[in-house]
C-alpha cells in the first residue's frame, strides 16, 4: 500500500512530497521501503506542485506562466540597447500625454 509522506529540507526549508511503498526485506529480516518524489508542497495552499526533482528550467512539469509581462519581455528580447531606449521615450511620452488627458477630464 502507498502513503504519501512529507518531508521538509532542512536546507532551503522546502517541503516535498514523497509516494512511499513499504515492502519486507527477506535478507535483513526487517521492514524497509522505497520512496519516489512526487513533488513539492505549496506553502500557501498545501497542494503538491509536480517536479521532476532536479529544478530543471525545461521539465515538462515546469510550464511557464504566461502573463502580460513575461509576453512583453520574450517581445523585446531580441531588441539592441539603442532600440530599447527610443522605446522607454516613447513610452514615456505616451504615459505624460495620458496623464494629461485623464487630468482635463478629471477637472471637467
Amino acid at each position: 500500500m502507498a502513503t504519501i509522506i512529507k518531508h521538509t529540507d532542512k536546507r532551503s526549508g522546502i517541503t516535498y512530497a514523497y509516494e512511499s511503498v513499504s515492502y519486507w526485506d527477506k535478507e535483513k529480516k526487517m521492514s524497509r521501503s522505497k520512496r519516489k518524489l512526487i513533488g513539492r508542497v505549496d506553502p500557501v495552499t498545501g497542494e503538491i506542485v509536480p517536479t521532476d526533482g532536479r529544478n530543471r528550467k525545461n521539465s515538462p512539469y515546469q510550464k511557464p506562466v504566461e502573463t502580460e509581462e513575461t509576453r512583453i519581455l520574450e517581445e523585446i528580447k531580441p531588441m539592441k540597447t539603442a532600440a530599447l531606449r527610443k522605446e522607454v521615450v516613447r513610452l514615456r511620452l505616451e504615459v505624460k500625454r495620458l496623464e494629461e488627458k485623464l487630468h482635463n477630464l478629471s477637472s471637467k
